[in-house]
């Protein structure tokens, strides 16, 4: 069954394509991918950070939502983000706060949200700055806000955060702005000995 994609952009190693909807084997592989590249996480957060494969069965035939794939020269799907500006598409998420903070960019549906990126870690070089490269290039298009959630746990491994800051920077020729928005964070308190 052939996907159906709106916009691409090639690069001489990857083919970014921005799809409604994932299925048949596309979801298969995409489900697969999402889940090695999360998987860690779920034994390091207190919050759960990896859908269910209900969950991500919904956001992927979910077509307010849309699913950007990197696929390298042998068409395999290396990379996955997911991006919408339908913020109500996309649990947990507080449409309120993003229409408190920009109203103007929120009522004109100018602010996007990143579910997540997703890149195999194997087979994906360079798949990471491709697709956030992809993202921010839409979102510049409409002077758009960008929002995502990075997991502490990565951004201290990792440091997502300041990459992204450093890579949009340069996309943006020093115009884009960035603010942390929010930080999630869990206490744990015990009152007895444990054994560690």
């Amino acid at each position: 069954m052939t996907q159906q994609v709106r916009d691409r952009v090639d690069t001489p190693v990857l083919t970014i394509g921005v799809c409604p909807e994932l299925h048949g084997e596309r979801r298969e592989k995409a489900w697969n991918l999402y889940q090695n590249a999360f998987a860690d996480l779920d034994g390091l957060a207190i919050q759960r950070h990896l859908m269910t494969r209900d969950e991500f069965d919904h956001v992927a035939g979910d077509t307010r939502i849309d699913k950007y794939c990197a696929v390298n020269s042998d068409g395999d799907l290396v990379g996955l983000a997911t991006y919408t500006n339908q913020l109500e598409a996309w649990p947990l998420i507080s449409t309120a706060y993003f229409a408190r903070r920009w109203p103007a960019e929120y009522a004109a549906r100018h602010v996007w949200y990143c579910g997540f990126v997703a890149v195999d870690q194997q087979t994906g070089a360079g798949a990471y700055l491709k697709l956030v490269e992809a993202l921010y290039r839409h979102a510049e298009k409409h002077q758009g806000v960008i929002s995502l959630d990075v997991c502490r746990r990565n951004d201290v491994v990792h440091h997502i955060s300041r990459s992204i800051g450093v890579l949009l920077h340069r996309l943006s020729d020093g115009r884009v702005r960035a603010e942390c928005a929010d930080t999630q964070s869990f206490w744990v308190y015990e009152t007895g000995a444990t054994t560690a």
